[in-house]
């Protein structure tokens, strides 16, 4: 079972990887939600966004981005995205990181060392928690560096939709 995840994700993040190179060339590029797919929006490009209604109701997908952010990446790069003391501002980062990208750093993980620092993210491929969700947490992180979401937890949000539970019960076994 873990070598068949393990394969998948690797197959994932080469899917991704080279649909994404043709996709986004500039960062994350516009956000604007273009398609749903049973409450999953994606911009023109096809990649993971928000949706936020004018009365400030978000997407299930960004609400869930919310609560698996704080339940698994919240420890170091700080409440909200705003980044911590040996961890980036990820509300910064998604104003240059595609999808793809983001997605690759947090399967694989990554290292930055220079004369004064060490910055070291752990591959999260094999966390559940986390890639069960990777589109959810893109999609809240986006909506952070957009300034489209503040700070906490968002006040309304749509109602869960039945694929998102499907696929939330398909990938977590």
């Amino acid at each position: 079972m873990r070598r068949t995840l393990r394969a998948g994700i690797c197959i994932g993040v080469a899917l991704t990887l080279s649909a994404g190179a043709y996709a986004v060339v500039d960062g994350s590029g516009d956000p604007t939600a273009v398609t749903s797919d049973e409450g999953k929006w994606t911009d023109k490009d096809g990649n993971p966004t928000f949706k936020i209604a004018s009365d400030g109701t978000v997407d299930w997908y960004t609400f869930a981005g919310f609560t698996r952010y704080n339940s698994e990446c919240l420890r170091c790069h700080g409440p909200d995205g705003v980044g911590s003391t040996y961890a980036p501002a990820l509300i910064d980062s998604m104003k240059h990181l595609s999808y793809s990208e983001f997605y690759a750093i947090v399967a694989g993980g990554k290292k930055d060392v220079s004369s004064s620092q060490e910055l070291v993210m752990p591959a999260s491929g094999e966390n559940r928690n986390v890639m069960c969700y990777i589109d959810s947490i893109y999609t809240y992180l986006r909506a952070r560096g957009d300034d489209a979401v503040g700070r906490g937890r968002p006040q309304q949000h749509a109602p869960k939709p039945a694929s998102f539970t499907k696929a939330e019960d398909e990938c977590m076994g």
